[in-house]
């Protein structure tokens, strides 16, 4: 906590939650909420709540008669200035819940500093449930229950540990642009209007990419950055209009020396705000993008728990019996399943939900098969498979000592990515239902040399996997090419289907925390990149122009990462939804419930910038 001194001002001597009872017998001046009020007649007990804490107050009549009047009619949420003595509480009556426990405020004068109406929901019963909406059209009313409040502090410590750690290591804070060009970064831009420069507009920024490697081109070799960012997309629960990111670039590095940085960096800031949730593995485990997805079914694996993916292709016979796995193979797909520990039994309707979910994800179906602890095998396609099928899986799946509770294997066929991600998906759903993940336990690990490139059929181009800045594996140079050797003629068939990035995610517990590459600085190698991705020269120079010529002055081998603040600071506050370490967010639309934004320019504001509204045809 700051320093006690500090915090004083002329209403407070003191704050609600730093008092102790070796305070006893000093004379206080606090001011704060209040929390809870208990009238015992002659007795008013009120519960003052600042942000540091809540302490008891307690009024005399017969001692205290107009600090008694001034509390008769006090409600919740009033807000109030106190003068009085620290006391000891009465032995048996302690409140071991509160860290001011010990001790009470025998209040001798009160001052109501301003009266409240009856929020629309308790403040001070933190479990009640509360409508989201209402949570956030009232956000300065939620912002006081202490949920809440104690996750925005948690961020403000996370981000103060992260400027103090970078300060350290020799870093440079840079303010980048917020008006900008636009250009494309996988999301739609937000768009400003300029009123000086009527028919032009300004973009927001979706990150600070180019100002950041124009920062290397410029000599600061170690930036870094606690940016806005904004992007005009679809929202979900790790996702908003504008969030923040923590903003790194580094000079005259290669991959592995801005992942041993960058990693010691999360981890001590981790340990710094968090040091009571263990971290599961140091250093990180690192895992290609191949073996991730082969292994978890995702790019951003949670690693808690086992459960990986199996290829049953390989193990099983040529033929099995089953013409669904036959034809799979047969077309080039795959087999895959995982093996969920002591789930024999399962019910036909559990069967049912996580097909459904199954389809959701893009399979045709889903197959189960119980290993039952008999060494038989339970399934609806049980009668199809051959004995050698059969006795294929028990070997593929651990051998049947293994199975001695009786296992569920869940099997997708279907194309190669596919059949891996909707097994991803599964699996960690049915982890987390089973409680197989630790919610205390952070399991930080590093995914890297993702596809450089995937072809984008309807546009007949490449398209960046990540950003486009990103430079190949050194080995991996000659394969930025196209069969015809011409760049303007491209097709799925392309060498650049198998160029691999020096690009590389960090993960949290399933969530991409953040994602980063060394990038290319060569004007020559990047004009190449941007052809290959059906960017003409012209088109390339009137996005990119300022990068283009900047690369020809100089540039130093650069590269970094971006970090979701948000993503961050709500993982550690265990959370799963990024609004619950934001002060203001918005709603899953882009709405500000409390602002009441987005809303419509009056006349005047559209005038000003030479534009008008033309209604839009049903």
């Amino acid at each position: 906590m700051t320093d006690a001194a500090k915090l004083t001002t002329g209403l407070r001597s003191d704050v609600c939650g730093a008092l102790r009872p070796s305070d006893v017998g000093r004379r206080v001046r606090l001011a704060g909420w209040v929390h809870r009020r208990r009238d015992h007649g002659s007795l008013v007990f009120i519960d003052l709540r600042d942000r540091y804490g809540i302490v008891q107050l307690v009024v005399d009549a017969a001692v205290a008669p107009e600090a008694h009047a001034a509390l008769t009619d006090a409600r919740s949420e009033w807000v109030i200035a106190v003068e009085g003595t620290v006391a000891a509480r009465r032995a048996g009556t302690e409140n071991e819940k509160l860290a001011t426990g010990g001790i009470e405020v025998a209040g001798e004068s009160v001052t109501v500093l301003s009266q409240a109406k009856t929020p629309p929901f308790y403040i001070n019963d933190t479990d009640a449930p509360v409508d989201e909406s209402l949570r956030l059209k009232y956000r300065y009313l939620d912002l006081r229950r202490e949920p809440l409040r104690d996750r925005i502090l948690l961020r403000s410590a996370m981000v103060q540990a992260i400027r103090e750690v970078h300060h350290e290591h020799g870093f440079v804070e840079v303010e980048t642009p917020i008006l900008i060009k636009s250009t494309p970064e996988g999301a739609r831009d937000f768009i400003v209007p300029s009123r000086l420069q009527q028919g032009s507009v300004y973009a927001l920024p979706q990150s600070p990419q180019q100002m950041k490697q124009l920062l290397m081109v410029a000599g600061f070799d170690r930036y870094f950055q606690i940016a806005r960012c904004f992007r005009d997309e679809d929202l979900r629960g790790d996702r908003q209009p504008e969030f923040t990111q923590l903003d790194i670039e580094m000079s005259f590095v290669d991959e592995a020396s801005v992942r041993a940085y960058v990693e010691a960096m999360v981890i001590e800031v981790t340990k710094r705000i968090r040091p009571d949730r263990p971290i599961q593995q140091l250093p990180l485990p690192t895992f290609t993008y191949e073996e991730a997805m082969e292994r978890y079914g995702s790019d951003k694996p949670d690693i808690r728990f086992a459960m990986e993916l199996i290829d049953l292709g390989a193990a099983l016979p040529e033929s099995t019996g089953f013409k669904v796995f036959d034809e799979t193979r047969a077309s080039g797909g795959r087999i895959r399943a995982i093996r969920v520990a002591g789930r024999g039994a399962i019910t036909r309707s559990d069967v049912d939900d996580l097909t459904e979910r199954a389809k959701r994800y893009g399979a045709n179906g889903l197959v189960w098969i119980a290993l039952q602890t008999d060494g038989e095998v339970r399934s609806p396609i049980a009668k199809f498979l051959s004995p050698e099928a059969t006795s294929a899986l028990w070997s593929a799946t651990g051998g049947k000592s293994t199975h001695a509770d009786g296992d569920l294997l869940l099997i997708v066929a279907g194309p190669k990515i596919l059949s891996a991600e909707v097994l991803g998906r599964l699996r960690v759903e049915v982890a987390l239902e089973l409680g197989l993940a630790d919610p205390d336990v952070l399991a930080f690990c590093w995914v890297h040399r993702f596809p450089m490139y995937q072809w984008e059929a309807e546009s007949g181009r490449w398209d960046a996997t990540h950003n486009p800045f990103s430079a190949p594996v050194p080995e991996h140079l000659n394969l930025l090419a196209t069969t015809s050797g011409d760049l303007a003629k491209r097709s799925e068939g392309d060498p650049a289907a198998g160029a691999l990035a020096q690009q590389y995610d960090i993960v949290l517990n399933g969530w991409e925390l953040g994602g980063g590459s060394i990038r290319i600085h060569d004007r020559a190698l990047l004009e190449r990149s941007f052809a290959l991705m059906g960017h003409s020269l012209e088109d390339a120079r009137a996005k990119f122009g300022a990068l283009l010529d900047a690369f020809e002055y100089g540039a130093p081998p650069h590269g970094g990462i971006a970090i979701g603040v948000e993503r961050w600071a709500a993982l550690l506050a265990g959370q799963i939804n990024i609004r619950e370490v934001m002060a203001f967010p918005k709603t899953q639309s882009g709405s500000d419930l409390m602002l009441e934004a987005p809303s419509e320019p009056d006349a005047k504001q559209w005038a000003e910038l030479g534009l008008s509204v033309r209604p839009v045809k049903s």
